[in-house]
């Protein structure tokens, strides 16, 4: 599954910086959390391009259905690449982290084209759209609230955790009901951590502004609202899609 994964698993302090006055109005955030979403979209639109293409290609029923190396190395890439950034970011530069970015958002298309081999079209772009409202309505209010999310966030990313675990189980217990629980339980977490995540990424803003860290700060937002989309969307899409 492509969602095994998320980078605030290793990310650095959380800092928050609610109560600040006429924040909402400073021209400087404005901009950088534009650059935050501009990033976030494209890397969701390219992932879905590369999934599309590959799926129709027919080299995605091949190999991601057939098993072998090469299904495991084209999973477990997207990782690799978050484990780069996450912990190299202080040595990369904006244009290497950008270009990791993309990178990451190519293999990750590569990683989820398997969706087109089991769902249909038409659920699948039905549950692109609802992720998409839900994730701009849970990010808005992540980005307006007056109230601190840093706890909330804490114990969100502590549920990743279980998640993950009860992820690992179910690989050999391949239970039905398990995956329903797991999925409802995924669509929660990441719908917390998409507020969580819009706010922490805005505190960001006031300790990096002016810094070279800018850009990059900007980029590693941009994946972890990429992640929240993302995970939010395949474990809904276990609920609303419809199977070939």
């Amino acid at each position: 599954m492509a969602n095994g994964f998320d980078p605030r698993m290793t990310a650095t302090a959380r800092p928050t910086t609610v109560g600040r006055e006429g924040v909402a109005y400073d021209a400087g955030l404005r901009s950088y959390m534009l650059s935050v979403y501009n990033y976030m979209a494209s890397g969701v639109l390219l992932t879905g391009i590369v999934a599309l293409l590959f799926a129709r290609s027919g080299l995605a029923a091949q190999i991601l259905l057939g098993g072998g190396p090469l299904k495991w190395l084209i999973m477990l890439s997207p990782l690799a690449f978050v484990m780069v950034m996450s912990f190299g970011i202080q040595r990369l530069s904006a244009g290497t982290t950008q270009l990791l970015f993309w990178l990451f958002a190519g293999v990750m298309g590569l990683s989820m084209s398997s969706i087109f081999l089991v769902f249909t079209g038409q659920s699948i772009a039905m549950t692109f759209f609802a992720t998409a409202a839900a994730f701009v309505s849970l990010s808005l209010w992540g980005y307006t609230t007056k109230r601190d999310l840093s706890a909330f966030g804490t114990f969100l990313i502590m549920g990743v955790v279980g998640l993950l675990v009860a992820m690992l189980i179910n690989f050999f217990l391949q239970s039905t009901a398990l995956q329903l629980a797991v999925s409802f339980i995924g669509v929660l977490l990441f719908a917390g951590l998409t507020a969580y995540d819009t706010q922490r990424i805005k505190s960001m803003y006031f300790y990096v502004q002016g810094t070279d860290m800018l850009g990059k700060t900007a980029i590693m937002g941009a994946l972890s609202l990429y992640l929240d989309f993302v995970n939010m969307f395949t474990f809904l899409l276990q609920f609303m899609g419809s199977r070939e």
